[in-house]
């Protein structure tokens, strides 16, 4: 395999609705920003790029067989090579690696990786509809409805099992919104409390409207070259390029009905022994998995792109993280599965200042406290919830985030450096699909490294 990194991205402004462009003019407009900022006007770089990736999840919410190719025709990329990528949540996470094997493999030395989403086109019940429909319609759909029950359920197991309380999920809500109140991109801007995330309408006990993240119209662009075709780039621009190296990769699945689920022994990341786990009052003694309150193929994932990336201990080696918080609940899930704290004590994690920005205040006396506040920042750009799901484009938008990060370039792109996290060279993102069916894990870091 060769070398890989992303060079520079894109993202449209996330909203409810975006009645002023179609789907391609979305992803153009995440496209553009992309190419600009190398320097290229789009008509240059597309006799660079050697092909593309598209993602999209539902043809139902584009009303669009095949908007894939519409898009990449939209785009000026046609008749070069193209496919469209999905994966319910985990869609544009799975785009990135999908361009990253076509630099790796020695097949494109330039490949851009857009996604979209316009949710807007259908009412919300049907939207939910459709996205249940990424649950087994055969047995869990008819039983569980829309997704939220879902979640609802899977946390009240963890908080059966570990003590997990809804105020230590608000506290990631409240996180999030504050991060996304910094991020002119975002389709949610605004600060909340604690108090006000559990006095929000109720969805799926425990969660709130607060506690879940929002359907949304928007794009992202991710442009990624080989060494070669970083050269092709700069020399066609006459700038340096800032480089991004994609280290590591990984892919985790797990059965779509969760009851087809095989429960056996966690598997340990590098930093973890069995004795972490064995002995605890939970399970009797012993962390049986995925026991729903976990996701077996985030672990597995993590495993993956850890081992690839030389990462031993992802608390310590990992700066920040862009997770896909579609509730609060699976953030935290999440941060058990990514290694951050163990399992079991994602809400006590969630809640301890670790995840939160050092340099944004939030208010929350658990945070202000905490000795150890913004060890690993957690979804900096205002995650899932905040900044906004359109979900073809949200694994392409944490990554662009993440490329921005490393490149130190927020101030940049924001305006402002306010989520600039500081002396950032490694960072992670997470794409999660279905109540845990597909997960990717990348990892990128800034040129030069750790």
């Amino acid at each position: 395999m060769r070398p890989v990194y992303m060079v520079s991205g894109g993202i449209s402004k996330f909203a409810k609705a975006r009645p002023d462009k179609t789907f391609q003019a979305l992803c153009m407009e995440a496209y553009s920003y992309a190419i600009h900022d190398l320097g290229l006007e789009v008509g240059k770089f597309n006799e660079l790029a050697d092909g593309c990736v598209i993602s999209y999840f539902s043809d139902h919410f584009a009303r669009q067989l095949m908007a894939g190719i519409m898009a990449q025709d939209y785009l000026g990329l046609c008749p070069k090579p193209g496919h469209r990528v999905e994966g319910g949540g985990a869609t544009g996470g799975l785009c990135l690696q999908e361009a990253w094997k076509s630099i790796a493999s020695g097949h494109m030395e330039i490949c851009p990786a857009v996604g979209f989403e316009t949710m807007s086109h259908v009412n919300t019940w049907k939207g939910n509809e459709f996205i249940a429909h990424a649950s087994d319609v055969s047995f869990d759909y008819p039983v569980g409805g829309f997704y939220s029950g879902y979640y609802a359920m899977m946390v009240v197991r963890h908080m059966m099992e570990y003590g997990t309380t809804a105020e230590q999920m608000a506290h990631v809500s409240v996180k999030n919104h504050m991060n996304a109140f910094y991020n002119p991109y975002a389709q949610k801007r605004q600060k909340l409390t604690v108090k006000e995330v559990r006095e929000a309408p109720m969805v799926a006990w425990p969660l709130t409207r607060l506690d879940i993240c929002v359907m949304s119209d928007g794009a992202a662009a991710a442009i990624l070259a080989s060494e070669e075709g970083v050269k092709e780039i700069e020399k066609a621009s006459g700038k340096r390029v800032k480089k991004v190296k994609v280290t590591g990769i990984g892919r985790g699945t797990d059965a779509m009905r969760m009851a087809d689920r095989p429960h056996r022994k966690v598997p340990l990341l590098p930093n973890e022994k069995a004795g972490d786990y064995v002995g605890k009052k939970w399970h009797g003694g012993r962390l049986e998995y995925p026991g729903i309150h976990s996701f077996r193929a985030g672990r597995m994932a993590s495993v993956q792109a850890y081992e690839m990336a030389g990462i031993t201990d992802p608390l310590a080696e990992i700066d920040f993280v862009e997770l896909h918080d579609a509730y609060t609940s699976s953030e935290i899930q999440t941060y058990e599965d990514m290694g951050l704290c163990r399992y079991g004590e994602g809400g006590k994690f969630a809640a301890s200042g670790k995840p939160f920005l050092p340099n944004i205040t939030y208010g929350l006396p658990a945070v202000d406290k905490d000795p150890q506040k913004g060890t690993c920042p957690v979804n900096p750009s205002g995650g899932l919830i905040a900044c906004g799901h359109p979900v073809g484009a949200t694994g392409l938008m944490q990554a662009v985030f993440a490329c921005w990060q490393l490149q130190k370039t927020i101030r940049k792109h924001l305006k402002k450096p306010d989520i600039q996290v500081k002396d950032a060279k490694r960072g992670a993102i997470h794409s999660h699909a279905g109540t845990g069916t597909y997960v990717t894990v990348s990892i990128l870091e800034a040129e030069g490294g750790r």
